[in-house]
C-alpha cells in the first residue's frame, strides 16, 4: 500500500528541487523519494555485532592500568602544567 506525503516548501526551494529533478530527467516526486530513500539508507546504523566484538576482544586483554587515584592525581598534575 502507498500512502501520500504533504510536504511545504518556500518558493525558492520548490523551484530549486523542480530544476534538480528536471536535469535528472526524473519527476519531481521520483527525485524527492530517491533523496528520501537515500537519507534513510544514511541514518541506518551497522548492526551491533561488530562492535560488540571488539569490545569483547578488547577487554579481553590485560592492559597495565595504575590505581585510580594514582591516574586522578596524574591527570590532575597534567592540567596544571598545560598551557593556555
Amino acid at each position: 500500500m502507498t500512502k501520500r506525503l504533504q510536504v511545504l516548501l518556500d518558493d525558492a526551494e520548490l523551484a530549486e528541487i523542480q530544476a534538480i529533478a528536471r536535469r535528472r530527467r526524473q519527476t519531481m516526486a521520483a527525485w524527492v523519494r530517491d533523496a528520501l530513500r537515500a537519507a534513510r539508507n544514511a541514518a541506518e546504523y551497522p548492526a551491533p555485532e561488530a562492535k560488540l566484538r571488539a569490545v569483547r576482544e578488547a577487554s579481553s586483554h590485560a592492559y597495565p592500568v595504575s590505581d585510580i587515584d594514582d591516574l586522578l592525581a596524574e591527570i590532575e598534575r597534567g592540567y596544571g602544567s598545560a598551557g593556555p
